[in-house]
């Protein structure tokens, strides 16, 4: 009960503040939704504590029979086990700290009852999506938040900037997708079912499984698994489908929060955890997984390095940390993903939020080129952005510090050679994330102010309620990583996660990782270190140096802040050869031949009657005179016939 609760309790706020907004009004709608979203999340944690510490069985929860079609049936269930709690736990906590938060961050809007409704909405899909017990619930969760980013990104539409990141978000996403549900077409023809727990079942049975691709025949798990993970790059802004993430940031700060933190990018992990018991034998898809990770967080990061817009680097940052994750499924570890999947849910929801709460008090400027010295301003907002910013950085004994790290050990326990080339990636990433993370702060906070006299006399700090979410926030992001470490990822996982994530009897990951070379412990805290040092060496201590180096390396420089041209390949190579189609297909397709032939024929007659019109001019003579021509033509043409013959 407790665990439908939390579930079902955001879509009836959403649904009463959609249908009843304009009727009750805004502060109706605010409350009516928070209220939900609290109530859920007291109800999540319930269900948490009471399967992970309460000795509650695992299991399901029906709901209702969904589809049947002969003997093909799907169930409405709501799968309850260990990691669908946690990431309900997850997913309703930091949303209502991101309701309340919105509050204040949307004060004065003209639609506040449809954001607040929206926002509830993406929350339930999130929900569906991560309690979801067979595979077709799973993919209406997916399209679901797919469906309410869409609208969440494009919220001020009246911005043409929002509606094309909201276009390409959708458009994006839908070609991820699309091998999603090729991934789901194959689980079917190789298992027969779509239900969890009969694929889940039956692993052992189809492992020498083949299917014929392009010429070759593949065993099946490793197709599935690369069609799954296809879907999941598009979800989670891994590299070639990561272009619409920093668009993104088009919609109102409480939305990046929502969908960087809690919603929409975490759902690729989430896959890839829900189906490590097919995963676990498919090593060249886990091989792919980790080299696409590995690589996403290397790329990322290097952007989010010369970014300017307070709110982009953060968004780089959150594709980087994905590309973490993905590093820690590929290897194997899919307890270390989830346990950062936990961690950065806060300190990045923090982080978004702070970043809000700078736009806010600098009256909506998020260039940082444009703010400094703000700390003695706001400084409330500059404390909680150090503790996600230590918690980024992977600073002990911040969240970050156990997460990160575990998943950097896990990449070198594994002893595989994609696996060092995750450890090193995600190394140099490490690297680079502390030093973005502490550039953003000393631009933001510290140095001489950049924003003109008016605007530095009107900075001022956040209601509290928008501070309130942010102070707990930042108790998570300092909290969360210590409080789970050993459950999750040490001695005593297999209990704490109870059978939800599965790995092979030869998957001794989490085992080797407590026998990783003591230098490999201690180099993300170090070069962690390196990155803060480099960040204060150059903003702080020789603030010239930064414009020197970008005039000197202007090229790398140039390269880094167009996000390495990616925009501007696609562009290239499919937006102007798709609309040459397009227009060709409507120049010659549709004018001259769907329309051009119909609308021909219709000239045509046109012209006709109006020359047959010439006759009927009302005369008797001309009628009479018609009539023999006409006689004379037809028996001129039965002689004619006649003489043939």
């Amino acid at each position: 009960m407790l665990f439908a609760t939390a579930v079902f309790a955001p879509l009836f706020g959403a649904a009463v503040a959609g249908l009843f907004g304009k009727l009750i009004g805004d502060r109706a709608a605010q409350a009516v939704t928070i209220f939900c979203m609290v109530l859920a999340s007291v109800c999540a944690i319930g269900a948490f504590v009471a399967l992970v510490y309460g000795g509650a069985a695992p299991g399901t929860v029906p709901i209702a029979t969904w589809l049947k079609a002969g003997s093909f049936e799907v169930d409405w269930q709501l799968r309850y086990d260990a990691l669908a709690a946690v990431m309900v736990l997850m997913v309703t906590v930091v949303s209502t700290l991101i309701h309340i938060y919105s509050v204040g961050y949307m004060h004065g809007d003209s639609a506040v009852w449809k954001f607040f409704s929206y926002l509830s909405l993406f929350s339930f899909s999130m929900l569906m999506l991560v309690s979801s017990n067979n595979l077709l619930q799973l993919f209406f969760g997916w399209e679901g938040v797919g469906l309410m980013s869409y609208l969440l990104i494009g919220f001020w539409y009246d911005r043409p900037s929002a509606c094309a990141a909201a276009i390409k978000a959708f458009i994006v996403n839908r070609i991820g997708d699309l091998g999603f549900a090729l991934g789901i077409a194959l689980v079917f023809v190789v298992f027969g079912t779509i239900s969890f727990p009969q694929i889940f079942a039956a692993v052992g049975a189809h492992q020498t499984a083949m299917f014929h691709l392009l010429g070759t025949d593949w065993r099946a798990y490793e197709v599935i698994g690369v069609l799954l993970f296809i879907g999941a790059m598009g979800k989670s802004a891994q590299l070639g489908l990561h272009v619409w993430l920093p668009d993104a940031m088009e919609g109102p700060t409480p939305v990046s929060a929502l969908i960087h933190a809690a919603t929409m990018v975490t759902a690729g992990v989430f896959l890839m955890a829900r189906f490590s018991p097919v995963l676990e034998y498919a090593p060249g898809a886990l091989a792919f997984v980790t080299f696409i990770g590995a690589t996403t967080a290397l790329f990322a990061a290097t952007i989010g390095c010369a970014q300017n817009d307070i709110k982009r680097v953060i968004a780089y940052s959150t594709c980087s940390q994905l590309g973490y994750m993905f590093v820690a499924a590929g290897v194997g570890a899919y307890q270390a993903s989830i346990f950062h999947l936990l961690t950065h849910a806060f300190f990045k929801a923090l982080l978004f939020l702070g970043a809000g709460s700078v736009i806010h008090a600098m009256s909506g400027e998020q260039d940082m080129r444009r703010m400094g010295g703000l700390w003695k301003k706001i400084p409330l907002t500059y404390m909680v952005m150090w503790a996600g910013s230590l918690a980024l950085g992977g600073v002990f004994p911040f969240s970050g510090y156990f997460s990160k790290d575990a998943i950097l050990e896990a990449a070198w326990a594994a002893g595989t050679g994609v696996g060092y080339y995750g450890f090193w990636c995600g190394l140099m990433a490490a690297l680079l994330t502390a030093f973005y993370s502490w550039r953003l702060l000393l631009m933001t906070f510290h140095g001489t102010p950049k924003a003109d006299e008016h605007t530095m006399q009107h900075v001022h700090e956040s209601p509290w309620v928008m501070m309130g979410p942010l102070l707990l926030l930042a108790l998570g992001a300092l909290t969360v990583g210590f409080s789970f470490d050993s459950q999750m990822i040490g001695a005593g996982w297999e209990h704490f996660w109870n059978g939800s994530i599965a790995v092979a009897p030869t998957n001794h990951v989490l085992a080797n990782m407590e026998h990783v070379p003591g230098w490999v412990k201690a180099a993300p805290s170090v070069i962690g270190l390196a990155g803060i040092a480099l960040a204060y060496y150059l903003y702080m201590a020789v603030p010239s140096l930064p414009a020197m180096l970008a005039a000197r390396f202007r090229p790398i420089y140039l390269l880094l802040l167009n996000k390495w041209y990616v925009d501007e390949l696609y562009d290239w190579l499919l937006v102007r050869p798709a609309m040459a189609l397009a227009r060709l297909a409507w120049q010659i397709g549709d004018v001259t031949i769907i329309d051009g032939v119909p609308n021909g024929l219709a000239s045509l007659t046109e012209r006709l009657a109006g020359r047959a019109a010439r006759f009927e001019t009302g005369s008797l003579a001309v009628y009479a005179f018609t009539m023999l021509i006409g006689l004379v033509v037809a028996s001129g043409f039965v002689l004619l016939l006649m003489m043939v013959r």
